[in-house]
């Protein structure tokens, strides 16, 4: 221990990682593909901003997901950002067991966006995409995405997540 309270690890394992990883407060956010009977969904907090010229971001899956092979086949993908209202629905889709199709379309109030895939009208924000780039990290996949699509909503609060739990801004 160091006299700052923190541990060094010389050998950090995945629980470690995962606590220290749990320090940096992140966004949630609903990630789709298609919509309508073809609509997949999944609670996401793996958002980054790659690019301003062209416009990109960049989201992770896990390798061995439903999502891996849907994007890829779709050619692109939505992130909905989700607000503090939507916390139900983050639980909701990081499930196995979450709904699909019209049923997940119902669910999170979602409409076809002009990707095709479903956009959710009341999130803090969302981006559609074109699939621009795919790379493979370890036990997640990387898609980047070009945006060709934005929607956001200048009063919502951002649903949070730090150190395992639903925070708010203070």
């Amino acid at each position: 221990m160091t006299n700052t309270g923190t541990t060094l690890l010389a050998e950090p394992d995945a629980d470690s990682f995962r606590t220290a990883m749990g320090c940096l407060p992140t966004g949630v956010a609903l990630l789709t593909q298609g919509s309508g009977d073809t609509a997949s969904v999944m609670t996401l907090n793996s958002l980054t901003s790659v690019s301003l010229d062209p416009l990109l971001l960049l989201v992770s899956v896990g390798k061995d997901g439903r999502m891996r092979s849907l994007v890829p086949a779709g050619g692109g993908f939505a992130v909905n950002v989700l607000a503090e209202e939507h916390r139900e629905l983050s639980g909701e889709f990081a499930r196995a067991d979450r709904p699909a199709g019209e049923e997940a379309m119902r669910r999170i109030g979602a409409v076809e966006g002009i990707t095709g895939n479903a956009v959710v009208p009341s999130a803090a924000a969302s981006f559609e995409c074109l699939l621009h780039a795919e790379h493979e990290a370890g036990d997640h996949v990387l898609f980047v995405g070009r945006v060709v699509a934005v929607r956001h909503s200048s009063c919502a609060r951002p649903l949070l997540f730090h150190r395992g739990r639903y925070t708010s801004l203070g």
